[in-house]
């Protein structure tokens, strides 16, 4: 008895490949989505770790925090920036880089700075409180809302924060080879007078710092000093200019935070504590 072998018709195949092609439309996004949330619970589980390495220097120095710039200190040092004196708590250039910054790394020393993704609060910076002033910097005041300066003439303490568990410490920076970058730090009030009513600074919880999903010093004037953008970037399940950010607060707990929260001052986060 002969045998006939039916094949496929055309029309079959093509409704075969119509399926998969709306399968794969439909997954291809989730898979994606997927992805992201996994970078983003990977650089919140990051800056657990960092938490931890800044609570443990902290209390090694009678709660004196790290100086995100020690200005008295020569450019040719490591420790001019805080990741020196972090880095034998962490013991990982990892942590200091966010999950999916391509292109980024550990910020060793003062020529690498820009190329961090992970900044802690200028509002820690210090000058004028070694035995030499290397440079004269603009100086920030405490309680006063001074654009762009750089450091204050003391150091930071815990004791100087009202709220330790709203004091927000770190988050992702925008990162890159070099001009206006300056991803191991963020400023701390950059973002203040563009919040949504502001017309006087009465308050330091008023203090807010430039914050998008997209990396704002890409697109910044040229003519803008760097000193005031420093922004915080939020990388992570961006849609459209927003995304989030994981925050380290002042003790030691960490969140996921909108950029979009951030710059309006809706996060309730304090970035200025002095």
């Amino acid at each position: 008895m002969l045998m006939v072998r039916r094949a496929f018709t055309l029309i079959e195949l093509l409704v075969v490949i119509a399926i998969i092609a709306i399968l794969a439309a439909i997954l291809f996004p989730v898979f994606a989505s997927a992805k992201e949330a996994a970078k983003a619970s990977a650089g919140l589980s990051q800056m657990r770790q960092l938490s931890l390495s800044v609570m443990m220097y902290t209390s090694d120095y009678d709660e004196t925090l790290v100086p995100s710039t020690n200005y008295d200190t020569p450019t040719t040092d490591p420790n001019r920036i805080w990741t020196a004196a972090v880095f034998p708590y962490v013991k990982n250039e990892q942590i200091f880089v966010a999950p999916g910054a391509n292109g980024s790394t550990y910020a060793r020393n003062w020529s690498t700075r820009q190329n961090q993704s992970v900044g802690y609060n200028d509002v820690t910076a210090v000058s004028g409180v070694g035995p030499t002033v290397i440079i004269t910097i603009p100086t920030c005041q405490p309680g006063a809302l001074i654009l762009g300066c750089s450091a204050f003439n003391a150091v930071a303490t815990t004791s100087q924060m009202e709220e330790v568990a709203s004091t927000g410490l770190f988050a992702n920076t925008p990162h890159g080879p070099g001009g206006k970058y300056r991803g191991f730090v963020f400023g701390a009030d950059n973002g203040t007078a563009l919040v949504p009513g502001f017309t006087t600074f009465t308050d330091l919880k008023q203090a807010v710092p430039l914050a998008s999903g997209e990396d704002l010093i890409a697109s910044a004037d040229a003519s803008v000093d760097p000193g005031l953008l420093k922004p915080i970037q939020g990388r992570y399940l961006r849609q459209g200019k927003d995304g989030r950010t994981p925050v380290v607060f002042a003790d030691g707990h960490t969140k996921s935070v909108k950029a979009s929260a951030i710059q309006s001052g809706a996060s309730g986060i304090i970035w200025r504590f002095r």
